[in-house]
């Protein structure tokens, strides 16, 4: 076992968030990368530690109780009490925490004593118990629980404090987690929520919540049961953003990008503090600005969409979105995913046309504002055989925007559309691979100058920017994309001619006619 190997000490001094860091770096360097990735397990680096236990706002009371599910070398709860016992009325300390590694749970027991050694020199007495089981697993019945008062009897314990990293991975459709927790799920969901999830029928009516996660839950449908689960048992008033996206785990390459945000029983919130530093090393000096709660999230609203501005910038960005009333289906626009799933049609996939052939696009097949095609790659044939097992899957040849459904961790832009004429081939159909969506005009064709209008918005870096206010992954779904707003018709097609008249389709001519267009410095 990797922990028999690792044999460590408190220095003299050494607090315990520090020691807890020391532990977990041992424990790094002893324990392979792939293995912990599997696990959705990542230590939480001291820096941000610090920073979620500074979050905390002290208890009037003599006592409190502190909840750490998914504790890992339990860093987290040492921070915050290190925060707490700031606080010269505290006396008891009750700490509950859960971690199921049985690798990690003995150093955390060496990271608790330290801890409950240390408070006691501070005149505090600190109780732990450290919980091998799953957290979700044991808590979900409470999900279902009513908010009545009889209802919250029946949850039992309650914390002033929880905080949390929890796992991060996603789960599928049969898991037990899933299944235990399906009247927050739809679809395809993420661990973390699970844990967010339970934690807010676990808090005490004065209580708070201090959780780091990816961004991902702020859009989507995946999410949605989720957020409107959220945000009826809590509400938030901070958010920290992380403007890199390397920074944060950067010794375990985490590719989420990561929101910590405090949380409060639910209730009347006028502001929410939104806060954002580059990475971990400006963190004791974040920007922050106020928000009128509903600039960042409608709580009134279906979807519940959390947006996240970082800069002026962006606020001036929001603002003329918001002022749109226009969308794809106001304006007769559908935008769909690509019918052609590789694996179903592989034996009709070719690399060179023949006989009964038609063009197939690929995500590669799509850079900004150009479909390129014919583009040889390794299992990606550029063509499809009409038959009676494809017809289904083909499109007729007209015009269309194609946009990537995924972008790359490296991409620059989440948004990346190309013009698709159907002018561009000969054929009567085209295929379109399930990794694009198509936006489409089902009842006539796009116009061309709509066509060119709409792919450069799609690639402008203002409709960029947009997007990633509300989507911190690198899925782009229709579903966000058909709710997204849009400028008046009419200005999309004048763009369009814009474009066509100068036959320069260059992003940096496209991005400087959009943003002089709508007047965005």
């Amino acid at each position: 076992m990797v922990t028999e190997s690792i044999h460590i000490v408190p220095l003299d001094g050494e607090k315990p968030s520090q020691f807890a860091e020391r532990v977990g770096r041992m424990y790094a360097d002893a324990t392979v990368q792939k293995d912990k990735k599997h696990k959705g397990q990542f230590f939480t680096p001291l820096a941000i530690s610090q920073f979620m236990g500074r979050l905390a706002t002290p208890s009037e009371k003599d006592s409190v109780s502190v909840l750490d599910p998914g504790c890992g070398l339990a860093i987290l709860s040492c921070a915050l009490i290190e925060h707490l016992v700031e606080d010269s009325k505290l006396e008891t300390i009750a700490l509950t925490l859960y971690e199921t590694d049985k690798n990690v749970v003995p150093l955390t027991g060496i990271v608790l004593s330290y801890l409950q050694e240390w408070c006691k020199k501070q005149g505090i007495r600190m109780n732990y118990q450290l919980n091998e089981s799953d957290f979700v697993l044991d808590k979900c019945e409470y999900l279902d629980s009513d908010d009545s008062i009889f209802g919250a009897m029946n949850v039992g314990e309650r914390f002033d404090y929880i905080i949390s990293n929890p796992p991060y991975f996603k789960l599928a459709k049969d898991d037990v987690h899933t299944r235990s927790c399906a009247s927050i799920v739809d679809g395809q969901t993420n661990i973390y929520a699970l844990f967010m999830a339970i934690c807010t029928k676990l808090l005490e009516n004065d209580g708070q919540m201090i959780f780091i996660t990816p961004r991902s839950f702020a859009s989507g449908r995946y999410f949605q049961s989720f957020r409107d689960f959220l945000f009826r048992h809590v509400h938030i008033d901070l958010i920290h953003l992380f403007n890199t996206r390397k920074d944060t785990f950067s010794k375990d390459e985490v590719l989420q990008e990561l929101v910590i945000m405090r949380m409060h029983p639910a209730g009347e919130v006028k502001n929410i503090i939104v806060s954002f530093s580059q990475g971990i090393r400006d963190l004791d000096q974040p920007h922050q600005k106020e928000y009128p709660a509903a600039d960042i999230v409608d709580v009134d609203s279906v979807e519940k969409v959390v947006y996240l501005p970082v800069d002026s910038r962006d606020e001036a960005i929001l603002s003329m979105f918001r002022s749109w009333d226009g969308n794809m289906e106001k304006y007769g626009i559908k935008i769909s995913t690509g019918p052609v799933v590789a694996f179903r049609a592989h034996d009709f996939i070719v690399s060179e046309p023949g006989k009964d052939t038609v063009p197939l696009y690929w995500l590669h097949n799509v850079v900004k504002m150009l479909c390129d095609h014919p583009v040889q790659k390794k299992d990606k044939g550029q063509y499809i055989k009409v038959a009676s097992e494809t017809k289904t899957a083909l499109l007729p040849n007209k015009n269309y925007v194609l946009l990537r459904r995924f972008s790359s961790k490296d991409d620059s832009s989440r948004l990346v559309a190309a013009p698709y004429f159907g002018n561009m081939s000969q054929y009567e159909a085209v295929g379109i691979e399930n990794k694009l969506n198509y936006i489409y005009r089902p009842k006539g064709h796009l116009r061309r100058d709509e066509v060119m209008g709409l792919t450069a918005l799609l690639d402008s870096e203002m409709f960029d920017a947009y997007f990633r206010t509300f989507n911190g992954n690198i899925n782009v779904s229709a579903t966000e994309l058909r709710m997204m707003p849009l400028p008046p018709i009419e200005t999309i097609r004048e763009i369009g001619r814009k474009i066509i008249l100068r036959n320069n389709y260059s992003i940096d001519f496209i991005n400087d006619l959009v943003l002089d267009y709508f007047k965005i410095q």
